[in-house]
């Protein structure tokens, strides 16, 4: 039996969610997944899809959960659902919402510099199923995240703030950040990636390749 996904997206139209949606969306299919879309926030309080659902992606930027909703994935995610995603989808989402981001592991607070010409991501596990194989890759004139993570996470990949962008007071120069984790949820797994400005982060094949497998892991 196919495993099912549904793909909530949604919020601020500057992190394309209805185009990274559509790319992931097929790369589920095309892996026997039956997806659902849903640009609706209510589809985490409908019982009939979060009661049967393998993997959950939420491509929401900020916006705010009501109690139900917020109780709907709380709990499809602690009964055994993966939850994985990217940037502004997983963790620049439901600010309000301090179990959720307890859930995610992170939260996006800040950029310097707003598009930069290029920033390293860096693969510090390499021996997990959803790096294993892939090199340090380079992001080009996107944004690079400042991060809140819970020292918790399973931390996948890093990367390095040079100072050339922004304030030095907020992004010192040297500063590591996590950038790509892990954590369980009860019984459900968590993958998430910082990067993902908007859809075109993906087309470096690395940076979309290990949310593919996030995806995957998340679920299995």
């Amino acid at each position: 039996m196919s495993k099912r996904a549904v793909i909530v997206y949604g919020g601020l139209p500057a992190h394309t969610p209805k185009e990274c949606a559509d790319l992931f969306a097929s790369f589920l299919r095309e892996q026997n997944y039956e997806v659902t879309l849903s640009d609706t926030l209510e589809t985490y309080a409908d019982e009939s899809v979060m009661g049967a659902v393998d993997l959950i992606v939420p491509i929401w930027t900020l916006g705010e959960l009501t109690s139900e909703q917020w109780q709907g994935l709380d709990g499809a995610v602690r009964g055994g659902a993966g939850i994985a995603g990217f940037h502004g989808g997983i963790v620049d989402a439901f600010r309000g919402n301090v179990g959720y981001q307890f859930m995610t592991g992170g939260q996006f607070v800040g950029h310097p510099g707003n598009l930069i010409p290029s920033y390293t991501v860096n693969i510090v596990d390499r021996e997990h199923e959803i790096t294993r194989g892939i090199e340090d890759f380079e992001l080009t004139n996107t944004e690079q995240y400042y991060m809140i993570v819970d020292p918790g996470a399973h931390v996948l990949a890093t990367t390095t703030f040079s100072g050339e962008h922004g304030d030095n007071t907020l992004y010192a120069p040297g500063t590591v950040m996590p950038y790509a984790w892990t954590r369980q949820w009860g019984a459900g797994r968590v993958f998430v990636a910082a990067w993902g400005h908007t859809h075109e982060d993906f087309d470096v094949p690395e940076a979309r390749q290990i949310v593919e497998r996030g995806l995957l892991w998340a679920s299995a």
